[in-house]
């Protein structure tokens, strides 16, 4: 891994602060790690976000074109924009005005069911954490840079796939879980290769 890509995640300025906000959370955390319901809280945090990384992707990001203009603007920066420039790094990462308040509701979801500053803050962090380990997948997977693992490389194949062949497989990013589970997931071969897959809104059109 060249230092310089290294260097390009962490000095992007969402992930900057994400891992800011993450680093001041988690010190808050620390004392209380001494009892295991802060892991679990942790744990649980994490689950929560690599099923929201399959289903928002998928039934979310790949919505069918909004006619509303406000909310096509919402998908072309959230989604739509990165499918037709795959590896412009401006497109790549969640911005925050989108991860933020998504985290402040799970937060509150979190108190609610546990009425703990503690364990909310746990799960939060669990929340980053696994944001920002699928932000790193998502960006290798669009640098020129090879994961230095099989299971790296793999992945980022199936997820080059998602781009290239066929929008409507390949939903996970980190891992294939929920591609398996839910039948999006299939051999690359057996897949036509899709003429929408660069151009998210022109789905449905039949000129296409």
């Amino acid at each position: 891994m060249k230092p310089k890509y290294v260097k390009e995640f962490f000095l992007f300025p969402d992930i900057a602060i994400m891992c800011l906000i993450f680093l001041i959370s988690f010190g808050f955390l620390i004392p209380n790690l001494t009892s295991v319901g802060p892991w679990i809280a942790l744990v649980i945090g994490m689950a929560a976000y690599s099923a929201a990384e399959y289903f928002i992707h998928r039934f979310l990001f790949h919505i069918k074109t909004p006619k509303n203009p406000f909310f096509l603007k919402l998908l072309k920066r959230l989604h739509y924009d990165h499918h037709a420039s795959p590896n412009d790094l401006h497109l790549l990462f969640l911005p925050l005005w989108y991860s933020l308040p998504n985290m402040a509701i799970a937060g509150a979801a979190a108190y609610l069911i546990s009425s703990s500053l503690v364990i909310t803050m746990a799960f939060i962090d669990g929340v980053i954490l696994f944001l920002l380990f699928y932000e790193w997948k998502h960006f290798i997977a669009h640098r020129p840079v090879t994961p230095l693992s099989p299971w790296g490389r793999w992945m980022k194949k199936v997820h080059l796939w998602h781009h290239f062949k066929n929008e409507n497989y390949w939903y996970g990013v980190t891992n294939p879980i929920f591609d398996f589970a839910l039948g999006t997931f299939e051999d690359q071969k057996n897949v036509e290769l899709s003429q929408t897959a660069r151009n998210l809104e022109q789905r449905g059109n039949k000129n296409a």
